[in-house]
């Protein structure tokens, strides 16, 4: 121990001999050494403050949204987050391209998506407004049901609006004269009769991804035969393969529709599995697939056969039901009529939304517009909606203000109910800190 000592004496000697301005030599000065590991603590603590100081220059620069920096005890952590994120979002939109990543802001929460109007005014109520643009939907029923008529006349809406409609008729049982009298344009209609599903499943993804076209219609699921069990032998069985290739097709349908804003309009059969018992046996084809990508799924049924006053039949009323919906309030239900003759009759479904919505009011068997009386019972009132055009021309126009001020209303309704929740957790929250909860445990912030 002592040499260890006599050896430090001589070392530090020896160092003020060779810097006599050091401060150890000074007569009444303080020796102190510091050891590397505490000179390094002191470097990474001054360039921690630089970082802090550079930090909280930049959120009182930017702000939080209300101009004021974010300040709290994790306000070092809080702002390395957000420079981390910021970092990493630049860093993706250099690799893969900008748009990949958006932060939505305010505005997103008032946002609607776009619809587009079916024709049958009370389906449009039911389904809160139309049915979605850029989005997949699945029209599916029984035999004679009217899902190709509700496709027509769901073409013919948008090529009324300037836009652009192709039918995929795998069925190959398209009808131009009844298509022309539902209202739709022959002469603009897109046509694609392919031999096999793969073909027409890749034509649909090319017309979807060109940004020119509005509406695909696909006649019908059922009806897509996939190139396997076309060059295979009749009775050979292809367990599954309708399903695997509906799956592989709706993975890219999906996010071209959505980009290049364009609905694709699947009609679908059904049909019925085997030993069951208890529930209902119905199924749809083209497997499970569908179901999930769908933000619209209607189930379409006959009700009843309209007849004359002589007994023949004219048309059948039609049962649509909302069984998905995933832009506005869903299991909502839609009535109207299809005549053989015209296709789906407007006047009646516009005359019963009418009637719900308070534009026509009925007193007794009497329907009156702005208090004068337009016909004694349903069908002298449709008939004469028919016949007087501007009459008619009113009753929608008040009608679509209605509706959209109906959809308004349930959006505000969701959004208010939203802003309560927040708010209750909020107090909620200020609560758990004024009881001190906010170290706590869980189950102490709970109760």
């Amino acid at each position: 121990m002592g040499l260890w000592r006599t050896h430090t004496v001589a070392l530090r000697q020896g160092a003020g001999r060779a810097s006599p301005s050091s401060a150890a030599l000074r007569p009444g000065a303080a020796t102190t050494t510091r050891s590397p590991f505490a000179l390094l603590q002191s470097r990474q603590g001054r360039r921690r403050g630089e970082q802090r100081a550079a930090w909280t220059a930049r959120a009182v620069a930017n702000g939080n949204g209300n101009g004021k920096a974010k300040v709290g005890k994790d306000e070092a952590a809080w702002l390395a987050r957000k420079g981390a994120l910021d970092a990493v979002m630049n860093d993706i939109e250099k690799q893969y391209g900008k748009g990949i990543v958006t932060v939505l802001g305010e505005g997103a929460a008032h946002a609607k998506v776009a619809m587009i109007p079916t024709g049958v005014h009370t389906l449009d109520l039911a389904l809160g407004g139309g049915i979605p643009e850029g989005r997949i939907v699945e029209v599916y029923g029984p035999e004679s049901s009217g899902k190709t008529t509700l496709a027509m006349h769901a073409i013919a809406e948008v090529q009324k609006r300037g836009g652009t409609a192709v039918l995929v008729d795998a069925e190959h049982a398209f009808d131009p004269v009844y298509s022309q009298k539902v209202g739709v344009d022959i002469e603009k209609l897109i046509i694609v009769q392919a031999e096999a599903a793969e073909e027409a499943l890749e034509v649909v993804d090319k017309f979807v991804r060109s940004h020119a076209v509005d509406i695909i219609c696909i006649d019908s699921v059922a009806a897509l035969v996939p190139k396997a069990e076309i060059e295979g032998e009749m009775g050979t069985p292809q367990i599954g393969l309708q399903a695997r290739l509906m799956s592989q097709a709706l993975r890219r349908l999906n996010a071209n529709a959505s980009k290049c804003n364009c609905t694709v309009v699947f009609l679908n059969q059904l049909r019925q599995k085997v030993g069951v018992i208890f529930g209902n046996p119905e199924i749809t084809s083209g497997g499970n697939a569908l179901k999930f990508y769908s933000s619209v799924r209607m189930d379409i049924r006959r009700k009843e056969t309209l007849r004359d006053a002589k007994n023949v039949e004219k048309g059948i009323r039609v049962r649509v039901k909302v069984t998905k919906n995933k832009v506005a309030p869903p299991y909502k239900i839609g009535v109207f009529d299809i005549m053989f003759e015209r296709g789906i009759n407007k006047e009646a479904s516009l005359l019963d939304v009418a009637e719900e919505l308070g534009v026509v009011e009925k007193k007794g068997s009497w329907y009156s517009l702005d208090g004068d009386n337009i016909g004694q019972g349903k069908e002298n009132t449709v008939q004469f909606l028919l016949e007087n055009e501007d009459a008619y021309r009113a009753v929608e126009e008040r009608v679509k203000r209605r509706l959209s001020a109906a959809v308004t209303k349930s959006f505000e309704e969701e959004e208010k109910g939203a802003n309560l929740d927040q708010q209750e957790d909020q107090e909620e929250e200020e609560v758990g800190l004024g009881m001190g909860l906010e170290d706590g445990p869980v189950e102490a912030r709970q109760a």
